[in-house]
Formats: structure tokens, C-alpha cells, sequence
């Protein structure tokens, strides 16, 4: 019986594969890793807003759950940082972490249901490149050490697909292409390795672009007000 699950379980992680979106991407694989699990809910958390890896904070990207077991508003919308709670934790060792019964745990205080018997969850790691660029949590009960290993593998598909879609999105625009090969200093700097820094220089490149062909202040400044407009529409269409 054991092995039987065992290669479902294994079958189980060509959904990790997906198509579309990384936005979409990532939310499919939150619903999956929870079933794959038999997880309550599982959230997957990307590291953004730092100049570097080291100041960067983790936010919620995608969460999957059962109506009683879904993030309340604030959870979120909510910036963890290196050492803070338990994700910010596993963050800062790099180390994937269990807790089979987090009520009777030293991290009961940093539980969302700390009163509920038997408790598990399960914290890891999503890296690309040896680096850490989020981290990934499941919470249920009677979760084991095998559980762990593969939570761990379902996080190395997740830092995959991370890769892949960055990679696929510059590859798509010369405009990217291009700015980087100018700007970007040091080998193969790429949106998921900084992703700041990366927007930082197609902003840079694209000022000099408008700037290159002629374009006023006032035209600058109203494609810059588009940007905004856009991603104003598209903040709004999330909520």
C-alpha cells in the first residue's frame, strides 16, 4: 500500500508543470502541494521590496485552502522579514523545518490556531540557483519526516517554474533583452536573482529610450503616469 502511494505520489508531481501566468502558476501549485500533502492550506511567499536578498521581505503570492483555513486580509497583505515568525526563520537558516504538533512546540506562540490539537505544519525554502527567493508553508496534521522530503522536492518545482517564467518574459522582450545586456554588471543577471535591480535598470533604460527619440518632459512623465494607471487596474482587479 505504502509503495502504491508512494508512485501516485510521484505521478502526482507532473501538475507542478504548469502553463500561463506565473501568477496562475503559482496559485495552481499551492492548491496541488496542499492535496499532494493532504494539507489543510498551503501559501507560497516570494521575496520583493529589498535592494538586495538580504533585505528583502517575504509576501504572499498564492494560497490554497479550505474556507476555515484561508489567510484572513491581513496575513495577506503582511511583509515578513529575515527572522521574523516562522517563515522569516526558515528564511534565515535556509533550512526546511516540521513541527508535528505546534501546540506543544516553542513556536506555539507564532501559531494562527495554536489551540488546535495535533496541529503540523511545514516550512521550506524555494530556491533557484542555491539562492532562497521564498519560501513555501503547509499546515495540517500528522505530517512526517517523508512528508518533509517531498514538500522539499514540491518546492524545488516551484523555484523551477519561478525560473522558467522569468526567463520566458525576457526572452519575449527585446526591449529587456537589450537593457540588460547594457546595464546588468556581472554574468546572467536575471528578474529572479534581483528583481528590483532588474526593474530599476529597464526603467533606467526605458527613460533613455523616450529620451533617445526625442520625447519631452511632459510625455515622459505622462507615460509614466500610464505605468502607474495600469498597475493601479491591475491592483484593483486582485481585491
Amino acid at each position: 500500500m505504502e509503495g502504491s502511494q508512494g508512485l501516485e505520489r510521484l505521478q502526482a508531481l507532473r501538475a507542478f508543470v504548469f502553463e500561463g501566468s506565473l501568477e496562475d502558476s503559482l496559485q495552481g501549485q499551492a492548491r496541488e502541494c496542499a492535496r499532494l500533502l493532504d494539507a489543510d492550506s498551503c501559501s507560497i511567499m516570494l521575496l520583493s521590496g529589498g535592494a538586495t536578498e538580504e533585505d528583502g521581505r517575504l509576501r504572499v503570492h498564492a494560497h490554497a485552502g479550505a474556507p476555515g483555513d484561508r489567510l484572513p486580509a491581513a496575513a495577506l497583505e503582511a511583509s515578513i522579514g529575515r527572522g521574523e515568525a516562522i517563515c522569516g526563520q526558515v528564511l534565515a537558516s535556509g533550512q526546511a523545518l516540521l513541527v508535528e504538533d505546534i501546540g506543544k512546540s516553542a513556536y506555539a506562540l507564532l501559531a494562527r490556531r495554536p489551540g488546535d490539537p495535533g496541529r503540523s505544519m511545514m516550512s521550506a525554502p524555494i530556491r533557484i540557483d542555491g539562492r532562497t527567493v521564498g519560501v513555501a508553508n503547509v499546515a495540517g496534521k500528522g505530517f512526517t519526516e517523508t512528508d518533509l522530503v517531498l514538500f522539499e522536492v514540491v518546492c524545488l518545482f516551484i523555484g523551477k517554474s519561478i525560473q522558467v517564467a522569468q526567463l520566458q518574459h525576457l526572452l519575449a522582450s527585446r526591449f529587456a533583452r537589450e537593457a540588460l545586456a547594457h546595464e546588468a554588471e556581472g554574468p546572467a543577471l536575471t528578474a529572479y536573482r534581483n528583481p528590483e535591480q532588474v526593474a530599476r535598470i529597464l526603467a533606467r533604460s526605458f527613460y533613455k529610450e523616450l529620451t533617445r527619440a526625442g520625447f519631452e518632459a511632459p510625455q515622459i512623465v505622462g507615460a509614466t503616469s500610464e505605468i502607474i494607471d495600469q498597475l493601479n487596474n491591475k491592483l484593483h482587479k486582485r481585491h
